[in-house]
């Protein structure tokens, strides 16, 4: 638990940018699902799936790394902006994982699945909540406002090894069973079961990457929250 601190212009910020972040992010979803129960499209796949029941489409949309990615982040967002001091094992273990999972979102987005997917009217601002302005919201309001220090070895381990770990595992046995694959480059229908699982395996080399750079970054970086003073706070020096 965070100890209590006298409000400063940085906690002030952070609950706004945090705000914010999670704002977008719901409003997203919100609007994702309306297109979805109104017949519109996916902007993950960029396209509406009509063939299917609106029951697989709303298990589909919420298999995609993308989505989940988006989930933690929300849910990670309101915590700050209800206390931007928060701290905890497990929050510690969820703050890392959305920021890894938002950071790869965006970059797989921009390099390999933007030229596949072309949203337009309100999909494209769905689009642009859930793949631009997330990942930039979160990696920014991570450098901006922290908290830190927060990632430390331990937490590395644990946010690599769990979600992203059991996400790749449901994938494939979800699309062994069903045939549906979220992205292409995991299509092991398509391009088969190994090319898949090594594109997996190179998802799970860059998360390790970020979660090193976030590492590195997170110690370098002025500690975060810190007093009307200026002084940084007891709890963000203790290690969890």
């Amino acid at each position: 638990m965070s100890t209590a601190l006298r409000p400063t212009a940085w906690h002030t910020g952070s609950r706004v940018w945090h705000g914010v972040l999670a704002a977008v992010i719901a409003a997203s979803l919100i609007t994702q699902l309306v297109l979805m129960f109104t017949g519109g499209p996916d902007v993950n796949s960029g396209h509406a799936e009509v063939q299917v029941t609106l029951g697989v489409r709303l298990l589909r949309l919420f298999s995609y790394f993308t989505i989940q990615s988006n989930l933690f982040v929300l849910v990670v967002a309101l915590t700050l902006a209800w206390d931007p001091a928060r701290d905890g094992r497990g929050w510690r273990v969820a703050r890392l994982d959305a920021l890894l999972g938002i950071t790869i979102t965006g970059i797989v987005f921009a390099l390999v699945l933007a030229p596949l997917v072309h949203p337009v009217g309100v999909a494209w601002w769905v689009n642009l909540g859930f793949h631009y302005l997330a990942p930039w919201l979160t990696v920014l309001g991570w450098l901006l406002f922290g908290p830190r220090p927060r990632v430390d070895g331990a937490t590395v381990a644990r946010a690599l090894l769990i979600w992203p770990v059991l996400w790749i595992a449901y994938t494939f046995v979800h699309g062994a069973i069903t045939g549906w694959y979220p992205y292409p480059f995991l299509d092991a229908t398509d391009i088969g079961f190994g090319a898949a699982l090594r594109n997996a395996l190179a998802v799970l080399v860059a998360a390790a990457v970020v979660a090193w750079v976030a590492k590195v970054v997170d110690r370098k970086l002025k500690a975060a929250p810190v007093t009307a003073t200026g002084a940084a706070s007891e709890s963000s020096r203790q290690e969890a």
